[in-house]
């Protein structure tokens, strides 16, 4: 079995937890490999480093060191190249994580199969701007957001070509289940349960006294558009990234994504035990 291990570089707490990663794997007759751009910060002899290209490909399994970021950054990768993703974390809330770093004794279950897998919905995000057409995925949210000094825009949402909401708002979260638990949650969104397929929209600061999350089937397609007042300008973010900078002719069309990405779940822990433990508790 080999596991391409994907540490977050510019973290010491996960370089200096990827020693004990590596001697944990080989311990259990699991080939670790590392990206051949890691071996100027982290050298071993017990790993095999490829191009970062090739890596994942031939590996059975892809591995964070590090957070939730992490796991949302290599989730795509798995999910496209067909592979479960496994975590450590080694970050704060590590949700989507597999292991705490001082659980590593129990990656014995990578070897002899007693893990489990958890199917994760993902959106896919097209952005249509003058007939031309922009194709992104997401695992956690799609968020559309004003401005700092921005005026409040006006959204309009539609689902399967029906308008079923016009809102002014600070902005609009579009969450899979597994990013119900992200930004969603924070605004006032439910706890979904991940194998649920499903859309979750949460508005933002919305200026109205019935504002309130609403869920869609995955087998919805929805649309979103916004109206300017007084400029008004618009940004969108897919899992975090830097923002898009919208017009208010543009579309965002988001629908369920037909890659899948499978999480590992090891031992006890499980989506309802982790809500428990790492929801329910003051972060450590």
């Amino acid at each position: 079995m080999k596991i391409y291990v994907c540490p977050c570089t510019d973290k010491e707490a996960s370089m200096e937890t990827l020693p004990s990663v590596i001697a944990a794997l080989v311990g259990n007759g699991i080939t670790p490999v590392l990206s051949a751009e890691v071996r100027g910060l982290y050298s071993d002899e017990r790993a095999v480093y490829e191009e970062p290209d090739l890596a994942a490909s031939g590996c059975d399994m892809l591995m964070t060191v590090g957070g939730d970021g992490m796991m949302l950054k290599w989730g795509k990768r798995a999910a496209l190249e067909g592979k479960p993703l496994v975590g450590i974390n080694t970050g704060r809330l590590g949700f989507m994580t597999a292991l705490d770093s001082d659980e590593l004794e129990k990656l014995s279950a990578l070897a002899d199969g007693t893990y489990r897998l958890s199917r994760r919905m993902m959106m896919t995000v097209t952005l249509v701007r003058d007939g031309e057409e922009r194709v992104m995925t997401a695992l956690n949210d799609t968020v559309l957001f004003k401005d700092v000094n921005s005026k409040l825009p006006e959204y309009t949402v539609k689902i399967n070509g029906v308008k079923v909401t016009k809102v002014r708002a600070d902005g609009l979260i579009f969450s899979t289940p597994t990013g119900s638990t992200a930004y969603a949650l924070s605004a006032g969104g439910p706890v979904i349960e991940p194998s649920v397929e499903c859309i979750q929209l949460t508005p933002l600061c919305a200026h109205t006294l019935l504002n309130r999350p609403m869920i869609f089937s995955g087998n919805d397609t929805m649309t979103v558009s916004y109206s300017m007042y007084e400029g008004s300008r618009v940004n969108m973010s897919v899992d975090g990234s830097g923002g898009t900078e919208l017009s208010a002719k543009d579309r965002i069309i988001l629908r369920r994504s037909d890659t899948v990405l499978e999480i590992v779940e090891i031992g006890e822990k499980s989506f309802y035990t982790t809500v428990g433990q790492k929801l329910m508790m003051p972060l450590k």
